[in-house]
Formats: structure tokens, C-alpha cells, sequence
């Protein structure tokens, strides 16, 4: 019987693993059969926590620290990856900051640090990494984008520019890519109720504004992101390279009827 989202025997390494979206998407790939390599920065409790779950479901797990801020240190990690952990075939991206502020006020250092997490060790990363799955034949590469990267706003200007020059870069890189069976993509969630955002969302009047825009009329949950990021790590995506995928809700096609002035349901 044909499993073409079966992902039994491949190794994938899950940047950002301790972020509510990126232990989801390491719950889904070990469910499919991956083994992990989860990475955080400074939450090693929590990310070890995560390892005994996909351990218990009968997968391998391993867990590693890195800083990518430190840029010229990433390339490195990567390779460490490689040596200690055998050869990586998905990599998953979830590894970002977002620090609002009025765009007035951003500065050279606002801008390059947000650049650095989401872009500039995506890049580090995919340099060591995405050569031997060319070699092998097989590969896959899924960042977690924004859809800020589509509907910015002034006072995440930094954090929008970056998911925007990671979609710019990956498509680059899946032009080459492609031909030798590896695949690079983007998904984009939208508004998604984060254990971050629980106090903001606590909030009726905070709640019931965001679900107003929102055409699926709810917020996201990090669940909602790991089906199109399976389907894209596995077989059946195999054929989907340089794509964004908007996991919104239906945010970018614009705020939902009636949630505009004068605007009738």
C-alpha cells in the first residue's frame, strides 16, 4: 500500500523545537516516522521534555543548543549536526525573533539581529546541509515565514522584512535545488494563539478583534501549521518547490466580510 506521507527512515532537524509551532511540527514528523535532532536556545528543559515524547513514540530524538545570532558560528553547528547525528534529510526552520517597535526607531542593530535568526542562519544552515541531500537525491527544506511578510506592519517592519527575505532566499536556492530532488518551501501562519500570546488572548476584547478579520473567524492553532509542513517534508510534496503557503485562515485574502466599516457580512 502506497504512504507517501511516511517519512520512516528519513532525519530531520527542527530549529526553534521549543516554540509552541516548532514542537508541533516535531510531534508530526515523528508521528510519520522521522527521527529528530531538536534545537533551542536556552530551554533545554523544555526541549528534552519534547525528545522523551518522540522517544516514546519510537523515534530517536537528540537535542542541541545553538545561538544564531552568533552568524559565524552557524555554519559550524551544521556541520557538528552532520558529524554527531548522521545525515540530516528534512530541516525544518521555525528559528526567528520579532521585536515590535515604531519603525522610527529602529536601528542597524534592530534590523541585523532579526535578519540573522530568520535569514542568515536559514542560509548558514541550508550551505551545509543542503549539498549532500543533492548528493543523495532526496531533500527537503520548510521555513516558517509570516504573513506579515504579505499584510506588514510599521511597528514589525524588521520582523516582516525578514520573513520576506527568507521566501526570496529559499526560492533562489530551490531553482538549483530542485532538479536533484530536494525541495524548498515556505509556510506562513497567520494569527495563531501561542502559549506566548495566552495573556493577550485571555483577553475577550483582544480575542474577539483578531477573530473579527480573520474569514475562518477563529485564531490558529500551532496544530493547524503541521499538515502542510508534513505534506511538504514527505513524498506527496514532492513536486512543490519555491511555494509559499499561507496558513492563515484566509487573512491574505483580505479582513473578513463585515469586519470593515460599512462593510455588510
Amino acid at each position: 500500500m502506497s504512504m507517501p506521507f511516511s517519512l520512516v527512515g528519513r532525519r530531520a532537524l527542527v530549529t526553534g523545537a521549543n516554540s509552541d509551532i516548532g514542537a508541533s511540527i516535531a510531534r508530526g514528523l515523528a508521528g510519520q516516522g522521522a527521527d529528530l535532532v531538536l534545537h533551542h536556545l536556552g530551554a533545554a528543559e523544555l526541549t528534552e521534555k519534547l525528545a522523551n515524547e518522540v522517544r516514546q513514540q519510537g523515534r530517536a530524538a537528540a537535542v542541541v543548543e545553538a545561538d544564531f545570532l552568533e552568524v559565524d558560528s552557524v555554519a559550524s553547528f551544521a556541520d557538528e549536526v552532520l558529524v554527531g547525528r548522521g545525515p540530516i534529510d528534512i530541516l525544518v526552520s521555525c528559528t526567528a525573533i520579532e521585536r515590535r517597535k515604531p519603525w522610527t526607531e529602529v536601528t542597524p542593530a534592530h534590523l541585523e539581529a532579526h535578519l540573522a535568526a530568520g535569514v542568515t542562519a536559514l542560509m548558514s544552515l541550508s550551505s551545509v546541509l543542503v549539498p549532500p541531500m543533492t548528493e543523495r537525491g532526496w531533500g527537503r527544506v520548510v521555513a516558517i515565514g509570516s504573513v506579515m511578510a504579505a499584510r506588514p506592519r510599521a511597528e514589525t517592519v524588521a520582523y516582516a522584512a525578514a520573513k520576506s527575505a527568507q521566501l526570496t532566499a529559499l526560492r533562489a536556492i530551490a531553482r538549483d535545488a530542485a532538479r536533484y530532488g530536494v525541495t524548498m518551501n515556505v509556510v506562513s501562519p497567520g494569527a495563531i494563539e501561542t502559549e506566548r500570546l495566552a495573556r493577550r488572548y485571555a483577553d475577550p476584547e483582544f480575542r474577539s478583534a483578531v477573530t473579527a478579520k480573520i474569514p475562518a473567524a477563529r485564531p490558529g492553532r500551532p496544530d493547524d501549521i503541521v499538515g502542510p509542513v508534513l505534506m511538504l517534508c514527505s513524498d506527496a510534496g514532492a513536486y512543490i518547490t519555491g511555494a509559499n503557503i499561507p496558513v492563515d485562515g484566509g487573512w491574505t485574502i483580505g479582513d473578513a466580510p463585515g469586519s470593515l466599516p460599512g462593510e455588510s457580512p
